[in-house]
């Protein structure tokens, strides 16, 4: 099942606290960014979020959920009305997180 355009937006705005989010389409579903790093996504409309200390530490109670089949375990968010929680919790996860590869172009 492909997540609702609609519920991208709703999240989109709970997040609107933060500048630098940003998402990308992927398979009817949507990548979430924060300053260029992948922080979560929503998937059969559900937030969800990556498993690292900071998000452990904020979010020790909510189920962990698979995004999809073949996919690690993220966190689901519960507390998606609270756009102060939602914010510390992204601020807090953002040194947890990876840089975000990029693509190389093929010489050719």
């Amino acid at each position: 099942m492909a997540s609702k355009k609609e519920y991208l937006d709703f999240v989109l705005d709970q997040l609107s606290g933060l500048e630098g989010i940003s998402y990308r389409a992927m398979m009817g579903e949507y990548l979430l960014y924060y300053n260029d790093k992948l922080f979560g996504g929503i998937y059969d409309d559900r937030f969800l979020v990556k498993v690292t200390a900071s998000s452990l530490e904020h979010l020790p109670d909510v189920p962990q959920e698979i995004p999809y089949d073949g996919a690690k375990p993220m966190l689901l968010v519960t507390e998606i009305e609270n756009k102060n929680y939602l914010r510390e919790l992204i601020l807090a996860m953002y040194e947890d997180l990876s840089e975000t590869k990029k693509k190389s172009k093929k010489k050719g």
